[in-house]
């Protein structure tokens, strides 16, 4: 059972609610569905600032549609702003590394690109069974989604097959290559129970700033840096001379 204690949903932007648990973790939830939950750029820097929001406290970051995580940056925007989209992924990546509460991705459906990318850089992920990850970019433009990270969570050779051929990873191939936590019948029911003991515990700070070291947040600026740069090179294509 979800928990009945929780405020009402908060429309934080267009796209994006809010609730609170006096449990003391917090929802954060896409909430696009006619886009199958697509990240422009007000969403993505909506989800940015809930995420930096209240570091402290555990969040669960999920969807309002059961059937779709996120689908990835929506491509009916234009270019320069899906350019936009996929640094913004990173800077709400790097909070999630690096802030001292845990996140808990909660998977119902399919993660997609940046979605995939946001799932994977939460501390824990708790899935239903028809959850399923793809980590791919737009076709032509040669991105790398997922490298800095997949190799840490599921060992090197699953995380090449993953981000070179960007073949789906269903919840069951997920769960047994550790990518999830744990898959269940009632996932959001799950991770509050979890939120609530690890915010009952208060741990998380010091274990995270150990794990954000070692070169994690380098190989995160490495794969932005060759992102942005293989944008600029398809917007000044498209600009021409």
């Amino acid at each position: 059972m979800p928990d009945p204690h929780l405020t009402a949903p908060h429309l934080m932007a267009p796209g994006l609610t809010t609730q609170t648990s006096p449990a003391g973790y917090r929802w954060i939830r896409l909430a696009r569905p006619e886009r199958r939950n697509a990240l422009d750029a007000a969403l993505t820097e909506a989800v940015r600032d809930a995420l930096a929001a209240e570091p402290g406290q555990p969040v669960l970051l999920g969807s309002a549609d059961p059937l779709m995580f996120c689908a990835g940056a929506d491509l009916t925007i234009p270019d320069a702003e899906r350019a936009r989209v996929s640094d913004l992924i990173y800077d709400c990546c790097e909070i999630i590394v690096t802030r001292p509460g845990p996140v808990i991705a909660v998977l119902t459906g399919a993660a997609v690109g940046g979605g995939a990318q946001l799932a994977a850089a939460s501390d824990l992920r708790v899935a239903g069974p028809a959850a399923r990850l793809r980590w791919t970019g737009p076709a032509g433009l040669d991105l790398a989604v997922g490298a800095w990270l997949l190799p840490d969570l599921v060992g090197r050779p699953l995380a090449l097959d993953l981000v070179l051929t960007g073949r789906w990873l269903e919840a069951a191939e997920a769960l047994s290559s550790g990518l999830v936590n744990q898959v269940c019948d009632d996932p959001a029911a799950a991770a509050e129970q979890l939120a609530a003991v690890l915010a009952a515990r208060g741990v998380g700070t010091g274990a995270k700033a150990v794990m954000a070291s070692g070169g994690l947040l380098d190989r995160l600026e490495a794969e932005r840096a060759a992102n942005r740069s293989a944008w600029d090179r398809m917007l000044a294509a498209v600009a021409g001379p």
